[in-house]
């Protein structure tokens, strides 16, 4: 699910799907609204029978077990993953047994908070329109409950979690403008040993398919045959992201749109930073320190919160 993002959750627009049902665990849902797809998923907003509550839920088709088994991990990751900054799984469901042979289909549903602000992109979208940035205090603390959430993935036990696919798409945003990270789907080990190019060539396509192109770290673009790659990918994600808290979109965005290059300008490691902005000189700052081409050169993210706790500080006159 790497181009919906749940951008989701905040269209309702006119019912599509008038009374079309689904069941979760007996539990059944009145689906509202055709969301949007990609992939082998689609997302829809669905209201409970019983409570009338709005929720997102998103449908993954499996054609084969090798499909459940990555469909569930996503619902293993949410389990595992209990954070403020994390959407939460409500619910989840297995329906139906895969058959390629009789042509038959499964579906993995996990039911998510609705979330009527939208996301983070969305938001960007608007300000970017009638060009009003966020105040440097709200970027920092909308950048810190993010960082929170990646911090939590990377604490992970028995071993550290990446959620490659950082960006601001995948950003939901509460009323107060808590930011919530969501779409667990790319998430993966951290920490992986590369041992051969045929490693390599399989590290790279999972990258090519589930992580961003404007927000992926340089090392995913061409991953060599022999290294180490650490949650420090999601370290590039997150500079991205926080440029594009500043600037409105991720400093390759328009690279992307153009249709030149994104790999050549992420391994470049050439970021321009606008001539008149309202940010301060620690903030872009802070963005080169995370948008390091070489990733023994980024931090890990507990030097970014407290880097930022420190900047929050100081803005407030509390240093």
């Amino acid at each position: 699910m790497n181009t919906i993002g749940l951008t989701i959750l905040v269209r309702m627009g006119n019912c599509l799907c008038a009374r079309e049902t689904i069941e979760i665990n007996g539990n059944k849902y009145y689906i509202r609204d055709s969301i949007g797809e990609g992939g082998f998923s689609t997302v829809v907003l669905v209201e409970s029978a019983t409570s009338h509550k709005l929720y997102a839920l998103k449908r993954i088709t499996c054609h084969a077990q090798t499909d459940e088994k990555v469909a569930l991990s996503e619902v293993e990751f949410h389990k595992a993953l209990c954070h403020p900054n994390i959407v939460e799984c409500i619910d989840s469901d297995l329906v139906g047994v895969p058959d390629l042979v009789g042509n038959k289909t499964s579906q993995v549903l996990i039911l998510l908070p609705y979330f009527p602000r939208g996301t983070l992109h969305d938001e960007l979208i608007r300000r970017q329109e009638t060009n009003t940035p966020l105040e440097e205090t709200t970027v920092l603390t909308t950048f810190r409950g993010i960082c929170e959430a990646t911090l939590c993935m990377h604490s992970a036990k028995p071993h550290p979690l990446a959620h490659r696919d950082i960006k601001t798409a995948n950003v939901l945003l509460k009323e107060d403008f808590t930011p919530v990270l969501m779409d667990l789907g790319s998430t993966a080990r951290a920490r992986v040993e590369v041992n051969g190019s045929s490693d390599a060539r399989k590290l790279q396509d999972e990258a090519a398919e589930k992580s961003s192109m404007a927000y992926r770290a340089p090392e995913l673009f061409n991953v060599e045959a022999f290294c180490h790659i650490d949650e420090r990918t999601d370290v590039w994600s997150l500079g991205c992201l926080l440029y594009a808290l500043c600037f409105y979109k991720s400093p390759f965005e328009a690279v992307y749109e153009r249709g030149d290059s994104v790999a050549l300008a992420v391994v470049s490691g050439n970021i321009k930073v606008p001539d008149s902005h309202p940010y301060s000189k620690d903030v872009i700052e802070l963005i080169e320190s995370l948008l390091k081409v070489n990733p023994e050169e980024r931090p890990y993210v507990d030097w970014i919160v407290n880097s930022v706790d420190q900047l929050i500080n100081k803005s407030a006159g509390a240093v």
